[in-house]
């Protein structure tokens, strides 16, 4: 499957196991989102459990809160993360506050909010932002950020059922580039834990969603050097598993971190910090952050914008001889 085909494939799962799960969004009926991930499920299962909202972000997630208090379980679809901002105080001030300001008598746990994120699709300044620290700030949330289509699909359906609202934010960019083997089967992945996939001795590299296609590449180039990296994909940013982290960093003394989103309050920072704090004494250079670059997200200069490869490798290389 390519990542949309799994996204599909999890919605489908979860409607059929749960009657109580909704999916609604701008377009995601019968012409099956701007992105297709939704294709079908309207014929399948009804326009009252898949259904086109009004273009009002803000009414979308309002909403899918009150649906979720009633007992529901929402799958709110968000068009682009770069117009999540007009529902930015349903989810920071509703949403992730629900059960603490009522004492856990009522809250919105059964809430998941899908949108795409990040570049490479020449999307320009309004569809090609990265908004996962603007929400990392906020108590209550939960944070997801696939990679590929079996991660899409496991976690997809672990953040449906997770009994905390979710936002779970696809890399458009690989929406139909990642292909993979995916499991037909119903199977969840584990929120809040970030998953070793190569491992390694000299440096720690660390990243999510499409920037570990990006990082692999830098490793692999790095390996042409003899530098042996080990590569961590964090998965949640919300919780994000710092123990896994640190652990790497202790063997390796060395961390690369690497997002999509620009420098300044960039996630990259809160890790940088975790990290110093816990492994002070065994860093061999400073933490370095490869990242966006503190502008707007640009349209024809998106290639130079964004930390590529060798942006990385060149990292890893200051690095090593620090």
């Amino acid at each position: 499957m390519n990542m949309l085909q799994a996204i599909n494939n999890a919605l489908d799962i979860a409607m059929a196991a749960n009657p109580q799960v909704v999916l609604f969004g701008e377009d995601v009926g019968v012409f099956g989102g701007v992105f297709r991930a939704t294709s079908h499920l309207q014929d399948k299962y009804g326009r009252e459990r898949c259904f086109n909202t009004p273009l009002t972000e803000q009414g979308i997630i309002g909403f899918a809160n009150g649906l979720a208090a009633q007992g529901s379980t929402p799958v709110a679809e968000i068009q682009f993360a770069d117009y999540i901002f007009p529902a930015f105080d349903q989810i920071v001030n509703e949403a992730a506050k629900f059960r603490y300001r009522s004492g856990d008598l009522f809250n919105v746990g059964g809430l998941t909010i899908r949108t795409p994120y990040g570049g490479g699709i020449a999307g320009g300044l309004y569809h090609s932002q990265s908004p996962e620290a603007y929400f990392a700030h906020t108590p209550g949330l939960k944070i997801v950020i696939p990679r590929n289509p079996h991660q899409a699909k496991g976690l997809l359906l672990a953040a449906i059922r997770d009994p905390n609202p979710v936002l779970f934010m696809e890399p458009k960019r690989l929406y139909r580039a990642s292909v993979g083997e995916v499991p037909e089967a119903d199977y969840e992945l584990p929120l809040g834990v970030a998953e070793v996939i190569r491992e390694g001795r000299d440096i720690t590299l660390l990243g999510w969603g499409a920037q570990m296609e990006v990082i692999e590449k830098a490793a692999a180039l790095a390996e042409q050097d003899g530098i042996d990296c080990e590569v961590i994909d964090l998965r949640s940013i919300l919780p994000w598993d710092f123990e896994t982290v640190c652990q790497s960093v202790l063997k390796t003394g060395r961390l690369v971190v690497s997002h999509e989103a620009p420098l300044t309050g960039g996630f990259a920072s809160e890790i940088a910090a975790t990290v110093q704090e816990r492994c002070f004494l065994y860093l061999e250079a400073p933490i370095r952050r490869v990242t966006g670059l503190d502008t707007p997200f640009p349209l024809v200069l998106e290639k130079e914008h964004l930390p590529d490869e060798l942006k990385i490798y060149e990292a890893i290389k200051q690095s090593l001889n620090y």
